[in-house]
């Protein structure tokens, strides 16, 4: 039992790490996002978005520089029957043109799901 406990940690802990390794994030498992009624504005989203991009970060995740730019789009996205939320940031300061744009997911309830360089 405790190996088994264990390894769900350790799972949880890199999920993260492949999120923004541009594997994209898994749409195939559906999101409970709750009743409309629970769904963020855009603003907010684009709020609690770049305070992730923030810890990201902070976490050394990305470069630093993502924690000066503010997000340029947002849009609400279905994927496999899920929507969420999918802010996006540009950041010139990246030389690496396909690190430049960074996707933010969310449930629409404003819960971060992951980040990636590919928007999948």
């Amino acid at each position: 039992m405790r190996t088994q406990a264990l390894l769900f940690c350790l799972t949880l802990s890199l999920a993260p790490l492949a999120a923004m390794a541009g594997a994209g994030h898994d749409h195939g498992h559906s999101h409970d996002h709750g009743h409309a009624h629970d769904a963020v504005t855009q603003g907010k989203a684009e709020e609690i978005a770049a305070k992730n991009v923030a810890r990201l970060a902070d976490s050394g995740k990305i470069d630093k520089s993502w924690k000066t730019v503010r997000a340029v789009k947002s849009e609400k996205k279905d994927f496999s029957g899920s929507t969420e939320w999918v802010v996006e940031f540009k950041n010139d300061k990246i030389s690496e043109p396909d690190r430049q744009t960074l996707y933010v997911f969310l449930s629409l309830g404003g819960e971060y799901i992951a980040a990636n360089f590919t928007g999948k």
